[in-house]
């Protein structure tokens, strides 16, 4: 009698069967939980949150095994109506990567409803024709009755495969979201490692981090036009990592919100920082942030390529 065990193969065959892959892209309006949602189903941080509008910036990709299934989760901008050319940049992301997915799942907040730039991401959504699922959010906050009506008047737009109505803060119906995708991706291989959970390099997710703990610190005092980045990243003959990092915020009051009273603000942030990246590298971080003035950094090529997203040229 041969022992039997449960070791997968190459590219992702778990030997229990076909396995399912592909990419699936949340869709919805600035500060819908499309970020926590991701978290949620990946069981891991791999995208940053904060109350702060338009934090994601560019397409953050979550990979989650289910069953048989491995489901790259893409993060992407919240869609709105863009003002200024990093707005631009970003719903144009937005709009790219539903296109590129294997499936959409539109994320709606159930308080705010098909309110504002909900009702518009609905409308462009007729252009898109890949399978598409809705999930409504937050729906502990919202009657049940008023949950059937926004189901009704969004289906009447846009026909979806699937309602799933979850709570991505506590993971309530998140379940059956990943039962769901899980059996409807087609058959192929893995994209990526069992192991890896994100194909975000560590430094910018460092930076990701770092600009979080920015935004919860000074969301109501600094202004979105501030960006991070990790300019050295050096690991240590006694395991661990020294991490430098720049603030770059466009005047000079901005830096000086960025840095503090006797710099109160800068330590904090940092102490936030370096905390989290030490739990995620499992190594003691050692952690220096600047704050640097980079009038219009917004129109700076090399910046957004440093953020991932396409420079637009109008």
């Amino acid at each position: 009698m041969t022992e039997e065990t449960n070791i997968p193969a190459e590219n992702g065959d778990t030997g229990a069967g076909p396995t399912h892959s592909g990419f699936v892209a949340l869709i919805g309006a600035t500060n819908a939980g499309k970020s926590t949602l991701v978290n949620r189903l990946v069981g891991a941080k791999v995208s940053i949150v904060s109350h702060k509008v338009q934090t994601t910036r560019a397409i953050v990709r979550g990979i989650a095994i289910h069953n048989n299934a491995q489901i790259v989760f893409m993060d992407t901008p919240g869609i709105f109506k863009p003002r200024r050319r990093l707005d631009r940049a970003m719903v144009t992301t937005a709009w790219g990567g539903a296109k590129d997915a294997d499936f959409i799942m539109f994320l709606i907040d159930s308080e705010r409803g098909l309110k504002g730039d909900a009702e518009t991401i609905l409308e462009g959504l007729k252009e898109v024709h890949q399978p598409k699922i809705l999930v409504l959010n937050k729906v502990d906050r919202v009657k049940p009755e008023d949950l059937l009506k926004l189901t009704a008047a969004v289906n009447e737009v846009v026909k979806f495969e699937r309602t799933f109505m979850i709570s991505a803060l506590n993971g309530s119906g998140c379940e059956d979201v990943m039962d769901y995708l899980a059996g409807a991706l087609p058959e192929g291989p893995w994209y990526y490692p069992e192991d890896q959970i994100s194909d975000l390099p560590m430094r910018q997710l460092a930076a990701e981090i770092t600009r979080e703990k920015l935004f919860l610190r000074l969301h109501q005092e600094l202004p979105y036009s501030s960006h991070v980045e990790t300019e050295k990243w050096e690991e240590r003959k006694d395991g661990s990592v020294r991490i430098e990092q720049v603030i770059y915020v466009e005047r000079d009051s901005q830096k000086k919100i960025a840095l503090g009273k006797n710099g109160d603000a800068i330590k904090a942030i940092s102490t936030a920082s370096r905390k989290e990246l030490s739990e995620i590298l499992e190594q003691t971080v050692h952690l220096f942030l600047f704050v640097k003035v980079r009038e219009n950094w917004g129109d700076d090529p090399a910046r957004f390529r440093e953020m991932g997203l396409d420079f637009p040229t109008s």
